[in-house]
């Protein structure tokens, strides 16, 4: 059994961070007897998701970066309250699709809206709650288009942004990478969904021992 972990998944459109916490969550759940709260940003509670309707569908100019990045606090705020500091507190491990390095990529970096503003938000909204290791699969932008249009979805609002803006979202994930390794693992999301599932247990495994 173990104590209360925080994983975040983050990458670019098509990158298969979907498949990977389900997988990752049946791990855990069999291997550390462990109990497991799946979350999103945006989204996770009711109004949350009415929040993330507003981000992800309609046309791709709806809102500025700094809109977004308000809107993307409004929602994380509400799930850190709701769903994570109580599951964490409860002892689960939980797993989020997304958290604030998504905001410092596609609003700050990618977006234009400024390192302060980022910052105050986060400052704001998320009382020091950091994720305990975040999870970066990377994969090039063309691909991970190509995989994510494949997809029934009506959520395209970002991927309509087009490839340029893609590139610069992986770039900036892979600055954000460097600049924290002490929580980042960057994995290789080209491969098989298995072979990644291997190689991000192998990692982890050692962080769970740690807190079991």
């Amino acid at each position: 059994m173990m104590s209360g972990i925080f994983i975040s998944f983050e990458g670019g459109e098509g990158s298969g961070k979907t498949t990977q916490i389900k997988l990752l969550s049946n791990w855990i759940m069999g291997q550390w007897a462990g109990r497991v709260t799946q979350t999103r940003e945006p989204g996770g509670t009711n109004g949350a998701e009415l929040i993330r309707n507003l981000l992800v569908t309609g046309d791709e100019k709806r809102w500025d970066s700094v809109t977004e990045a308000l809107l993307m606090t409004a929602s994380r705020r509400d799930n850190l309250m709701r769903i994570i500091k109580p599951a964490l507190e409860d002892g689960d491990a939980v797993i989020t699709d997304r958290f604030y390095d998504s905001t410092s990529v596609y609003q700050g970096i990618v977006g234009g809206a400024s390192a302060e503003l980022i910052n105050a938000l986060n400052s704001l909204c998320l009382d020091e709650m950091t994720p305990d290791v975040t999870i970066l699969l990377d994969i090039d932008p063309q691909l991970g288009l190509s995989r994510s249009t494949r997809a029934e979805n009506v959520e395209t609002r970002f991927e309509n942004k087009g490839l340029e803006f893609h590139q610069k979202v992986r770039a900036g994930y892979l600055e954000l990478a460097k600049a924290h390794p002490e929580r980042f693992m960057v994995v290789d999301a080209s491969r098989n969904e298995k072979v990644i599932h291997d190689d991000i247990i192998a990692r982890l495994t050692p962080v769970l021992k740690a807190r079991s």
